[in-house]
């Protein structure tokens, strides 16, 4: 157990946290959005598979060109690795909710279900990077589990503002 937390705490102080954030608001974002009429649990794990290959691809592409534009010189391997990191980061966010419909693909729960399980985790996770990101900057327990709902708030808010334009 003492080794898992250590994992977390360090996954937790590096910088694939807002990578991971970040691909997490991507991944919801297409699942918002396809809710309204939901295809085939095969086709949304398609649809999101997809999404975090070319979102990471894209993520290390715009890496590599920033960098060799602002040094001014083609990046190297030890330079690649943590843009590939990144890109694996973005990619796990996005990817993440394709779990619940492989679960629906296999019967053990349904499409409707993977769409209200895709959204809750999603909406938790970034609830629970708010509220160590709080804890971390030194808040105290009960400012941080405020500023973790606040932006599961937020985040549930934009869910259902998407779900009320489509």
């Amino acid at each position: 157990m003492s080794d898992l937390r250590a994992r977390i705490e360090t996954h937790l102080g590096s910088g694939q946290v807002a990578k991971v954030v970040y691909g997490s608001i991507i991944g919801l974002a297409l699942v918002t959005a396809l809710a309204g009429h939901p295809p085939r649990a095969v086709a949304m794990i398609v649809y999101l598979l997809g999404t975090a290959v070319a979102v990471g691809l894209a993520e290390m592409y715009s890496e590599i060109v920033g960098a060799e534009t602002r040094n001014r010189h083609r990046i190297t391997r030890p330079q690649l690795v943590p843009m590939v990191d990144d890109a694996l980061a973005v990619a796990f966010g996005i990817a993440f909710p394709a779990l619940f419909f492989l679960l629906a693909l296999i019967g053990v729960i349904s499409v409707d279900t993977g769409f209200s399980l895709a959204k809750d985790c999603g909406l938790a996770l970034i609830g629970f990077y708010g509220f160590w990101a709080a804890r971390f900057a030194g808040a105290p327990v009960h400012q941080a589990l405020f500023r973790a709902v606040l932006v599961a708030l937020v985040g549930g808010a934009l869910i259902a503002l998407k779900s009320l334009l489509h």
